[in-house]
């Protein structure tokens, strides 16, 4: 009896304390947050062009300067957080955040919102590893399976209910307050965080050794290729010299960051955590999962606008497809995570989620939110899951002194997926979108019954004009191009769900779980 009454006991005492969850509830909320702006502007960046006097090319770097500066301040989180400690990085980080979205809703040039979205993605880029850290750091492995499906839901639902925030926050009110809502959330993370997460203690010994050329290097290497990535798809990759000069750059920095972690004796990141083989195919699996995540919140929204001619709220309702179907298997996919096998979750996650994205190798130019529904359930569902299990197979097993650093390379790892992914969708949808053309005009052929019949329907419409032939024959050639547009998107659901289903088999490369209590104290 006096076992069984222990147990309880003890189970209770390895829970963090009500002001530590306190702490942490409050940092998953900055990290959703900092999450949810990076496509928070994607369906009003033409609201903003318009309010700014800006041109589309020049709009597009309010976004590429918040995910450049995000990605390098994330692995960059984990050496701040022991130097200064977790409590004070993540509250100067909220604080900042906050601090810059009051500053992007107050700009009145172009140039002020880019440096300033660039200070927004820098401060909360450290949000977005330290909070999984804690989770890791605070919690029992027992709890695992809830904390991560919170965890997940943020992390995936986030950036799809971004475009549906956006564009309801425009359409009602102005595009001032994609940023303004973050004043009074940031003002409450930054402040529950500093009073309730007080979990470890910096050594600012560490500033002394802080390795000032591995950062400087690590920053231009991540930074370059984030503009190359972003901007390459849009100015012909290598076509364009400063796409080729910074591609020349990212080339030499990341052979010097490479050299630099490798051979310094207090390195900005520690590369050697990639030698835990869970975590270094976990990182993979994060990668891929970026592509799809970030890759098809672009994909989507591009899909509906340019074929379809959506406004950005109707955008957003087929998006928060999505977010809902991950919202409701969230609970479900913690409590799946303890029963059962984390490789067979993971691929049935990567299983729904290619075949999710393949129901839509057949849409059409009459395509909308019905021909999306279930496609985006079967993909959130999938999403979840995938992330969910990944990232306890990939840190569930780290030592408590790794998780800050693993977590950075980790989510890095994610960001990338996604940069590549819109590097990639752009660059195929041109290439695909060339061929289709290329193989439909040719079925216009002036002999045809059918070309002729509409070639004369078309000149009875446009019948004032001066040149009514050549007017329908420019309708006719508005129609292929569409066609050759649309076959581009299917091509690219089809191929990125091929993908992911072809990939699952990578589940077998991870090592099989440990039984909980077998390595219970080096989890945290």
């Amino acid at each position: 009896m006096a076992e069984a009454t222990a147990a309880p006991a003890g189970a209770a005492s390895d829970m963090p304390s009500r002001r530590q969850q306190i702490g942490f509830i409050a940092a998953v909320f900055g990290m959703f947050m900092a999450i949810l702006d990076i496509q928070i502007v994607a369906s009003s960046l033409n609201e903003i062009q318009a309010g700014l006097a800006a041109s589309p090319e020049q709009v597009s770097w309010i976004q590429t300067s918040y995910l450049i500066a995000e990605i390098v301040m994330i692995p960059l989180s984990g050496m701040l957080a022991r130097i200064f400690s977790t409590r004070v990085v993540l509250t100067v980080s909220a604080l900042g955040f906050t601090l810059a979205s009051l500053g992007c809703a107050l700009s009145t040039s172009l140039e002020a919102l880019i440096v300033l979205r660039a200070v927004q993605g820098f401060m909360g880029g450290a949000m977005i590893p330290l909070t999984q850290a804690v989770s890791f750091s605070i919690f029992p492995r027992r709890k695992m399976g809830t904390i991560q499906a919170v965890i997940g839901l943020v992390a995936t639902m986030a950036p799809s209910i971004g475009p549906t925030v956006g564009g309801y926050l425009t359409e009602y009110f102005s595009w001032h307050w994609l940023f303004l809502a973050n004043l009074l959330p940031g003002i409450l993370v930054a402040s529950l965080v500093w009073r309730n997460l007080e979990i470890d203690s910096g050594d600012r010994g560490l500033l002394k050794r802080l390795d000032t050329l591995g950062l400087s290097l690590m920053a231009v290497f991540l930074g370059s290729l984030e503009y190359v990535l972003e901007e390459g798809p849009g100015d012909d990759w290598f076509a364009s010299t400063p796409i080729l000069l910074w591609a020349i750059v990212c080339a030499l920095s990341c052979v010097g960051f490479f050299w630099r972690v490798l051979s310094a004796d207090n390195p900005i990141v520690d590369l050697r955590v990639f030698k835990n083989r869970n975590f270094a195919l976990g990182a993979l699996v994060g990668f891929w999962l970026g592509v799809v995540l970030y890759g098809l919140v672009y994909l989507v929204p591009l899909f509906l606008g340019s074929v379809r001619g959506f406004s950005s709220l109707q955008i957003g309702e087929v998006m928060f497809v999505a977010g809902v179907a991950m919202f409701l298997m969230a609970p479900l996919s913690g409590k799946l995570s303890d029963l059962i096998d984390l490789r067979l979750m993971m691929f049935i996650g990567l299983v729904l989620t290619g075949v999710g994205t393949g129901m839509n190798a057949h849409l059409t130019s009459g395509s909308g939110y019905n021909e999306f529904f279930w496609p985006q359930v079967i993909r959130g569902v999938g999403q979840i899951l995938v992330l969910l299990s990944v990232s306890r197979l990939a840190m569930g097993r780290l030592a408590p002194h790794e998780l800050g650093n693993g977590s950075g390379l980790f989510n890095v790892m994610r960001n990338l997926g996604g940069a590549v992914g819109l590097a990639l969708i752009d660059t195929v949808r041109d290439w695909r979108e060339d061929y289709h053309w290329n193989q439909l005009i040719g079925s216009i052929d002036q002999s045809r019954q059918v070309v002729i019949d509409q070639l004369a329907s078309y000149q009875v419409t446009f019948s004032g004009l001066t040149d009514p032939w050549q007017a329908g024959v420019a309708m006719i050639a508005q129609r292929i191009s569409l066609q050759a547009e649309v076959l581009a998107f299917d091509n690219i659901f089809l191929w990125l769900g091929a993908v992911y289903v072809v990939g699952s088999v990578v589940v077998i490369a991870f090592r099989r779980p440990e039984s909980e209590g077998s390595d219970e104290g080096g989890a945290h």
